[in-house]
């Protein structure tokens, strides 16, 4: 089983995100890496200068490279700015937004975990137009996973297998109206908070995170106990989304436990020392609620104990 790593999603100074991918070129036994902004367009010019030395230097290191397409493309500067990624013929694209997938047709492409593929019908419709590789939206069951991968033998699929999980974004930045700035004028301070900034209901209670005009989960997927069963259902790549942690440890913690040279239980107990600032979740993957704790053997873990503070009528 592959791993693949997928773009940075938090807005961090160019030149930690320039070294931070210099590293992994170096260091991570990681397959595939995903680059580029795909979250908010304003960040581009940030990381533009230092995206040549990068490729170049995962490249060199063997990786395949990934050019990965904005989420939501609603501007005019945005849709200039798919236009050329996708008119890159050099590099596969990754699709995040179907406005990028018309000119892809009959290219090899990748298809990201933003696009809605929740079953085989779909999955079979994006491979027929040369979509190569998919991950698969990270709310997906196993059992929706095992038939789309069977369904498409000759496609690689991906799951979102550790980080914040992405659950919506939107065109409202959260990060400027929180500081009472607007998104014309945020001043970017999305990078005061590296690792998302966590949303609390009135209880306190961590509930949700925010990063710029994204919103992500409080805990972290970690499907690490369930990367056996994820190799049997087909699934041939396991995503892992960068954090503010050494997500160098962190994928070769998973290469050890795909390898055989680690059990998946104390490969789990490092992840939660190198990465300790969200409990972990793997619900979604066996059909219950996103944030729940789920063993290996399907028996529900104990929720997240804020969940536990939210009352009824909060929903």
């Amino acid at each position: 089983m592959q791993l693949s790593l997928g773009p940075v999603l938090y807005n961090w100074a160019p030149e930690r995100w320039r070294d931070f991918y210099f590293r992994i070129a170096d260091e991570a036994p990681v397959e595939t890496v995903v680059i580029g902004e795909i979250v908010c367009s304003k960040r581009s010019p940030f990381i533009a200068p230092h995206l040549p030395a990068v490729v170049e230097r995962l490249r060199a290191a063997g990786k395949q490279v990934l050019l990965g397409s904005l989420i939501l493309t609603s501007l005019p500067r945005e849709r200039r700015q798919m236009a050329e990624l996708v008119n890159t013929a050099e590099f596969m694209v990754e699709v995040n937004d179907l406005t990028c997938l018309k000119p892809l047709v009959g290219r090899p492409h990748a298809i990201g975990p933003f696009i809605n593929v929740y079953n085989e019908a779909s999955a079979v419709f994006h491979a027929r137009r040369g979509a190569t590789r998919i991950c698969l939206p990270p709310e997906l069951p196993m059992s929706s996973i095992a038939v789309i991968a069977a369904a498409l033998p000759d496609v690689l699929i991906d799951i979102f297998a550790f980080g914040r999980v992405p659950l919506a974004i939107s065109a409202r930045c959260y990060h400027a109206r929180l500081h009472k700035l607007t998104k014309d004028n945020c001043q970017f301070v999305c990078e005061r908070d590296p690792d998302g900034l966590m949303l609390k209901t009135l209880d306190g209670a961590e509930f949700l995170t925010v990063n710029g005009v994204q919103t992500l989960s409080s805990t972290c997927t970690n499907l690490l106990g369930d990367a056996k069963g994820l190799r049997e259902a087909g699934v041939g790549s396991l995503r892992l989304s960068p954090q503010n942690c050494d997500m160098v440890a962190v994928i070769s913690t998973f290469r050890a436990v795909l390898d055989g040279r680690e059990d998946a239980e104390s490969g789990t107990q490092r992840l939660a020392q190198l990465y300790p600032d969200a409990p972990f979740s793997n619900g979604f993957l066996h059909g219950v609620a996103g944030f729940l704790s789920v063993p290996p053997d399907g028996r529900s873990g104990r929720p997240h104990e804020f969940r536990e503070s939210i009352k009824p009528h909060m929903f």
